[in-house]
Order: structure tokens, then C-alpha cells, then sequence
């Protein structure tokens, strides 16, 4: 483990805060820190998910009464991809390659939080199950295999769509993260892991900025800088991870 491991106690509490804030459950970055960190390969995948499963679900629950959830969507695309999510979590991947596909699937947060996706809320495309069906069928495979709940993939395509507004895709993700995330830990041999100490004072904190990120999110907040500052960490980190 590196020598200043201890800034974890700083970093993962913020990712958290942050990724909640806009309806994520931040596993990407959670990968990306603990990777870094040389902590175990068959440690991370694990403590990534049960992390997203506590903060996405509390960041759907600060955002639930505040926008009409597209029951109907998000029926289409998660019936798909929780099977496909566990089929993910089943199998496993090279190193090298993990560490250059969490890489790539950084950028995705990177564009979120710099807000290059478009915000309308006039369809792009007409709202159809089947292509909701194939994008969750898509996106949960990635999401057991990687490790994540999905919800920084599925979130620009939302909104690239124009199939729900901010508010609605911040809703529609939690909820999507948390059921892709119980489905690929169970694909996910737990019982056999043994985790490094450290993790377990990691997760309270980590839930704990996520628990202020939900509150903070679903109240309009300003934290820009924050967000500015994580968005350089990770674009550092992405390419560290893919070219390192």
C-alpha cells in the first residue's frame, strides 16, 4: 500500500459528496483511488459496489420527492440490465485492460461535472423500450465486469436523448446505480475476500459524503470549486490509468 494512503480518508469522502450531489453512486472513482493505491484487484470491485449501493440509494431517496420519476423508462432499462450486470460481475478481466477501460469510463464524470452534456428536455429520439432495453443491456454488462453501477454512462445518454431533464436523470440514475450494484456484487464471490483494514474505516466516511453530497444536491448548493478541483484529479488519474 503507498506510504500516503491516508489522503483516501479526504479523497473517497469527497468523491462521494460530489458524485451523490448529481445522482451517482461515484464507483468509478472509488476504483480509480484504490487501483492507485495498489490495493488488491479482487478487493476493489467489491468495495466499490457496496459504497454505490449506500450512496446511490441515498441519493435517490434526496431526490425522489422533488421530480416526476419515469417509472415507465426506467422499468425499460433496468429489467435488462441487472441480468446482464450479474452476468458481468460473474467474470473476470485482465489487469491491463481493467486499468485502461476504468480509464476511458472516467471521462464520462469528467464531462458530466464540466457540463458538456446537453440539458433539453425536447426528445432527441422518441422514447422507445426496445432502445432502453438494449442501452440497459448494454451498460449493465459493463457495469459487473468494471465494477460500477452504470450511472455515468447512463446519465449523458439520457440527456443526449432528451429523455429526462437533470433532476429526472439524477433520480433515474440512483435508482438505476443501486439495483446494477446489488446484482454485480452478487455476481461477485464476497465470501472468499479477505479486506484490508483500512477499507473498513474508508466505507463509514465515504457513506458519510455521500449522505451531504444527496442533501446538498437536491438543494441547489454551490460547489463549483470543488467540482473543478475533482474534475483535474480525475482527468490526472484517467490518464495515469490508461497510458501509466
Amino acid at each position: 500500500m503507498e506510504a500516503y494512503s491516508w489522503i483516501l480518508y479526504i479523497l473517497l469522502p469527497t468523491v462521494a459528496f460530489l458524485y451523490a450531489a448529481v445522482g451517482h453512486g461515484g464507483a468509478s472513482s472509488y476504483l480509480m483511488f484504490l487501483a492507485l493505491f495498489n490495493f488488491a484487484p479482487e478487493q476493489i470491485r467489491p468495495t466499490a459496489l457496496m459504497l454505490n449501493i449506500v450512496v446511490s440509494f441515498m441519493a435517490f431517496w434526496a431526490f425522489r420527492g422533488r421530480v416526476r420519476f419515469p417509472t415507465r423508462l426506467f422499468l425499460s432499462i433496468i429489467l435488462f440490465s441487472v441480468p446482464a450486470a450479474f452476468v458481468g460481475g460473474k467474470m473476470s478481466i485482465d489487469a491491463g485492460l481493467y486499468r485502461q477501460i476504468l480509464g476511458m469510463l472516467l471521462f464520462f464524470p469528467i464531462l458530466r461535472f464540466l457540463n458538456i452534456f446537453p440539458k433539453s428536455t425536447e426528445p432527441r429520439i422518441a422514447e422507445n423500450w426496445i432502445i432502453a432495453a438494449l442501452i440497459g443491456l448494454g451498460i449493465g454488462f459493463v457495469s459487473g465486469l468494471i465494477g460500477i453501477g452504470g450511472g455515468i454512462i447512463l446519465s449523458p445518454i439520457l440527456l443526449l436523448l432528451g429523455w429526462t431533464n437533470m433532476k429526472e436523470t439524477a433520480a433515474v440514475s440512483a435508482l438505476f446505480i443501486f439495483f446494477n450494484s446489488i446484482s454485480g456484487l452478487l455476481g461477485v464471490n464476497i465470501s472468499s475476500i479477505t479486506f484490508d483494514p483500512q477499507l473498513w474505516v474508508l466505507m463509514p466516511l465515504t457513506i458519510a459524503g455521500g449522505a451531504l453530497g444527496a442533501y446538498v444536491g437536491a438543494n441547489k448548493f454551490n460547489y463549483q470549486a470543488v467540482k473543478y478541483t475533482l474534475t483535474l484529479v480525475l482527468f490526472i488519474a484517467a490518464v495515469k490509468l490508461i497510458w501509466g
